[in-house]
């Protein structure tokens, strides 16, 4: 059995012996090695509007597949129609949990995008209203008491006879809030300002 100082000295006769092979196979010691498939480590880049040789339509910026949904974006399969309307309160239910941030959160959308036409307390007499533009229908009228979470969620986020569509400036999640706060508006009937001080 070999001793520990014969393998080492082995060992450091090996590491010797590898690096007068390194200097001498290799001309410029500050040139490095040849890279084996260096394209596998630093691939071709196309611009994004750039074309592209080995893609079917030519282009590098590619349509996304079929059937695809972008992440937190999930479809609304319905269309802005009364008969929707109906057919968004039988199949939608608010997801938002009932909580006081929640409510708090669509006080602060309600004072921001509602309040100008619905009033602070929803009866339909905000500024715009009393300066000739046609009131809405009050938040607290029989009509609105008996409409369905999803019915009020389609009507914000398509819109309904002048009132014009908030889905391209509200999150899905700031219209259910929103409708979580009138249904709190509704219970109470009192003005915006009784349940939260109005921060985001």
């Amino acid at each position: 059995m070999m001793s520990r100082a014969v393998v080492n000295s082995a060992l450091l006769l090996l590491f010797i012996g590898v690096v007068l092979l390194n200097l001498g196979l290799r001309p410029d010691p500050v040139t490095p090695n040849v890279e084996f498939l260096p394209e596998m480590v630093r691939t071709a880049r196309y611009n994004a509007y750039s074309a592209h040789p080995d893609l079917a339509n030519g282009s590098t910026l590619q349509p996304p597949v079929p059937g695809t949904i972008a992440r937190g974006q999930m479809p609304l399969r319905f269309v802005a129609t009364p008969e929707d309307a109906l057919r968004a309160g039988l199949e939608l239910e608010n997801p938002m949990p009932a909580n006081q941030q929640t409510i708090e959160r669509g006080e602060f959308v309600y004072r921001n995008f509602c309040q100008t036409c619905h009033g602070s307390g929803g009866s339909g007499n905000g500024p715009v209203a009393m300066r000739g533009f046609p009131a809405p229908p009050s938040l607290l009228a029989e009509r609105a008491l008996r409409m369905k979470d999803g019915q009020m969620f389609h009507i914000v986020t398509f819109g309904q006879g002048n009132m014009a569509s908030y889905a391209s400036q509200l999150s899905r999640e700031d219209r259910w809030n929103v409708v979580a706060f009138i249904r709190q508006l509704q219970k109470q009937g009192a003005p915006v300002g009784s349940t939260a001080g109005g921060q985001p």
